[in-house]
């Protein structure tokens, strides 16, 4: 046959490979390149995956590909592999793997440009300018713009929280804002390079780290908080930069990036720029273009960003690698951790692993001898461990969720002009809105779910799906007007806070008072200042932040944890604990932690505090063994949802049936615990093996017939391998 054969990867459903004629073009024909196909009755992008001389479709079947919408690959072999290699050990299809990696300007038919950042600044017109108080959105554009003189993005625009592109081209129209282009790459020209006179250990940990440099290898950086990680990793990309090679940081949330890129910025003159679900789709697509030609230097970017392309990748680094943000955990489920050290090897550079609370499965890999560990056991400069205390419950009153112990060490603190941190991991106002005359309760209607109430806005929300309604006056059941507000969350808290301390500015910080871009940055640099002294917040604040003056952290609310069917749920909660509890004493002024709890002497309690993580981490390590749970056994779920209740478990018993015909062990089927979600019904089956190879032949034999059973095009079903939620 005189045309090549062309495997293309579709980058829609179904999401799988199918062999196309290609059409003579006047370029190379390699995988990676975009091109447009027909299928069926439409026209669909898809990716060339091979070019091949033969096939199992007989030619007269086969089609042309319609064209070309890249001249060369814009996926580079390096890439294409570990894409490859990903979809198969978790069992996804190619297509969605390949769309799920690229920047979302790319699944498009958008050319892979590079491209200006539009800025806007204001003009000495500006300073005479006289507006209406009808034009309040212009207003907040000049006061915007008044706080960056050098000019502000789209990005930062959108802090403003309200449509702001016509009320911006009419203040560019009466000349009051100048609107230019600038270069997408960010740059110190004048970097400070401060000298952080490191310490013994981190000196030993950098010159550890550094000679394995060159080849693959896997490094823990086991610091406890404040210990100064962060110093060696500068140290260790600037010995990688001074080989001309690049590096990729990774990071578990977006809000950990503003106070890194700072800091790289005030140490670095080489271009850095970021990668993260807050960009444009022009911004992230100009990430990955100069990551791919070289010009960006540093990459600073969540866990998609393991997928970016680099000309000379020479380290990786992932802070905070315990993290469960790495995890994807909808659509193609895979860990960017583990890709993260995958492509390491093949490409035989080193991984830096860094976090005060290592996962379990990589203190496994360290006593296994697989990866390399530097530990980091005190912390930099002044700063020294902060003094834990458990607050027992049970033998104090207690007051809208704080007891009297911890308001006297409020009280104490405040008195010696220092900052509180009250840590409370649950958002809104209260979780539940019940009638205390019948009982009812605020259900979402879409889940099985209690609705949360928001006191900003008198508004009931479903923290699963976003479902949300006005607050009933009366009770839908009784029509009693006798709704109360049960539990505690951060708004009420906050609300009581302001109540309890008056005179002292309480800020609060979690995913609704951070909405507005911007938003977290101005909290973040008042706490700084000083001008807050009071915080309340929520997960977001429980790793990666330094507040010299904080020097009392209160956490609320953990024994739920103690008590869950989950068997990460202590290991989750022990890693939250030592995150939260190292905002404490960072700088001179000693730390204080008080964890409030109804279970002072449960065991993990006490381990964790009296012997340190590493200890607890070593007794975890054993309880898994025994009770043959992860890192000791492998285990993947099949999870299936369907419109009625019925279907997911029908389909999941065809396919245990057809696993164990197989010789596969598995636990259920069962339903999820929250088995109504978003409107459909969700069951699962946990497969269990004794390895991680054993899975991966159980599945490879598995997987391909799954598809095939009667009821699997009646439910929406997908593999979950290594899951972190199991229940």
């Amino acid at each position: 046959m005189d045309s090549p054969i062309l495997s293309i990867a579709i980058a829609k459903p179904p999401y799988d490979c199918f062999d196309y004629l290609s059409p003579k073009v006047n370029h190379p024909i390699v995988p990676g390149m975009r091109v447009q196909v027909p299928f069926g009755h439409s026209k669909r992008m898809g990716m060339v995956v091979a070019v091949k001389t033969d096939s199992d479709v007989p030619a007269g079947r086969m089609k042309p590909v319609d064209h070309f919408l890249d001249q060369h690959s814009i996926l580079p072999e390096e890439i294409l592999s570990l894409l490859w290699w990903a979809s198969q050990y978790y069992h996804h299809p190619i297509g969605d793997v390949i769309s799920t990696a690229l920047p979302s300007a790319l699944r498009k038919d958008r050319e892979p440009l590079v491209k200006e950042i539009p800025m806007w600044r204001l003009t000495e017109a500006a300073s005479s300018a006289i507006l209406s108080p009808r034009a309040f959105r212009q207003q907040a554009i000049l006061d915007l713009l008044l706080r960056y003189p050098d000019g502000a993005s789209s990005h930062i625009m959108q802090e403003l929280g309200f449509d702001w592109r016509g009320p911006l081209k009419t203040c560019v129209d009466k000349n009051w804002v100048d609107k230019f282009f600038t270069s997408p790459l960010t740059r110190n020209a004048h970097p400070l390079n401060p000298d952080y006179g490191i310490n013994a250990h981190q000196t030993s940990a950098i010159e550890s780290i550094k000679a394995g440099f060159g080849d693959f290898n896997v490094t823990l950086l086991d610091g406890v908080t404040g210990s100064g990680k962060t110093e060696v990793y500068l140290q260790l990309i600037q010995n990688v930069l001074e080989h001309n090679l690049q590096v990729l940081v990774m990071i578990p949330e977006i809000g950990l990036s503003p106070q890194l890129l700072s800091r790289f910025q005030q140490r670095f003159s080489v271009p850095i720029t970021t990668m993260h679900s807050g960009m444009t789709d022009q911004e992230r697509l100009n990430t990955w273009l100069l990551a791919q030609s070289g010009e960006a230097e540093i990459i600073i970017g969540t866990r998609s960003s393991i997928f970016c392309p680099f000309k000379s990748l020479g380290l990786i680094l992932i802070d905070e690698e315990h993290d469960a943000s790495f995890k994807q955990q909808s659509g193609f489920r895979y860990h960017a951790r583990d890709l993260a050290v995958y492509r390491a090897k093949k490409l035989s550079i080193p991984v830096v692993l860094g976090t005060a609370t290592p996962s379990l499965e990589t203190r496994l890999n360290v006593e296994r001898g697989r990866y390399h560990v530097a530990s980091l056991p005190e912390r930099a400069g002044v700063g020294s461990a902060p003094a834990i205390q458990l607050v027992d419950l049970r033998r104090q009153p207690v007051k809208q969720g704080l007891g009297l112990k911890v308001i006297e060490a409020i009280h104490e603190t405040l008195a010696k002009s220092e900052q509180v941190l009250i840590f409370l991991n649950r958002r809104g106002y209260a979780p539940a809105i019940m009638c205390h005359q019948c009982g009812w309760s605020a259900g979402c209607h879409h889940c099985d779910a209690k609705m949360t109430y928001h006191h900003d806005d008198e508004r009931l929300r479903c923290h699963h799906c976003g479902y949300e309604t006005r607050l009933p006056t009366e009770c839908p059941s009784c029509d009693s007007d006798a709704l109360q507000r049960v539990g505690m969350g951060t708004q009420r808290l906050e609300q009581y806070v302001n109540t309890l301390f008056p005179g002292y500015k309480v800020a609060r910080i979690d995913r609704d008072s951070t909405r507005r871009k911007g938003t977290f940055e101005d909290q973040l640099d008042a706490i700084h200042k000083g001008e807050t002294q009071i915080l309340v917040g929520t997960q977001m604040l429980a790793k990666g932040h330094h507040f010299p003056s904080m020097t009392l952290v209160v956490i609320l609310d953990i024994d739920g944890s103690l008590i869950s069917g989950d068997f990460r749920a202590t290991e989750r909660l022990a890693q939250q604990l030592v995150q939260v509890a190292g905002r404490a004493g960072r700088a001179d002024k000693p730390g204080r932690v008080m964890i409030q709890t109804l279970q002072p002497e449960h065991p993990m309690l006490q381990q964790l505090f009296t012997q340190g993580y590493t200890k607890y981490s070593k007794m975890a390590l054993q309880e898994r063994q025994q009770a043959e749970l992860p890192p000791y056994v492998a285990q993947t779920l099949l999870r299936a949802e369907a419109n009625k209740r019925q279907l997911p478990v029908q389909f999941l018993e065809e396919a245990k049936r057809q696993l164990q015909q197989m010789g596969g062990q598995c636990l259920g089927p069962i339903p999820s615990l929250m088995e109504r979600k978003a409107g459909v019904f969700r069951a699962q089956l946990l497969i269990e093996t004794k390895n991680k190879a054993v899975m991966q032949q159980l599945l490879n034999h598995w997987v391909p017939s799954i598809g095939q059973l009667p009821s699997a095009k009646r439910v929406r079903w997908q593999l979950d391998v290594d899951p972190l939620d199991v229940i």
